[in-house]
């Protein structure tokens, strides 16, 4: 493609603000928009595979077999019925990273890595983040050119924005 693909990540540390709807939804218009779009599932809880109707629990390798490298990301890719949508879904073994690459030194970089020669193929990559701050996040934020946050007006809220603002910028 002549224009270069681009990655956003959709990252809350708080719970129940978007972050899903957000992400598979944007996903969705995009490709109905007839550009062609990754979605990545990077929470456990599989929310955004689900919303794209992929099942989790009938997923034979997800994101964690990326992370650990047990398989690549094309390995993993699933085509789901709207047109120029694919999905990187999630399982619930994506709990484990944090442990399985605790002493792993390219730990942050995995994801960006992984994406790398799979996003000739698309125009945007939507990374879903898990409700955290953790590794899983951390690994869509190194990978992402830019960061949706979804939050709600509230002053706890803002407090976290802070909190994922300063992660961003260290």
């Amino acid at each position: 493609m002549s224009d270069s693909p681009r990655v956003i990540a959709v990252a809350n540390q708080k719970g129940g603000v978007g972050k899903t709807t957000t992400s598979v939804n944007l996903a969705a218009s995009l490709a109905t928009a007839e550009q062609k779009t990754l979605l990545v599932d990077v929470d456990p809880q599989a929310n955004a595979s689900s919303g794209v109707g992929v099942r989790p629990r009938t997923v034979e390798r997800g994101l964690y077999d990326v992370l650990t490298g047990t398989a690549t990301l094309d390995e993993t890719v699933i085509h789901t019925e709207i047109e120029l949508l694919d999905l990187v879904p999630a399982t619930q073994d994506l709990v484990g990273v944090d442990f399985e690459l605790v002493d792993a030194p390219d730990r942050a970089q995995r994801l960006e890595r992984a994406l790398a020669p799979a996003l000739d193929e698309y125009r945007y990559c939507i990374l879903d983040c898990p409700p955290s701050l953790g590794l899983l996040t951390l690994n869509a934020l190194v990978a992402a050119q830019q960061v949706l946050v979804p939050l709600q007006c509230e002053y706890y809220a803002l407090e976290g924005l802070t909190q994922l603002l300063s992660l961003i910028h260290i």
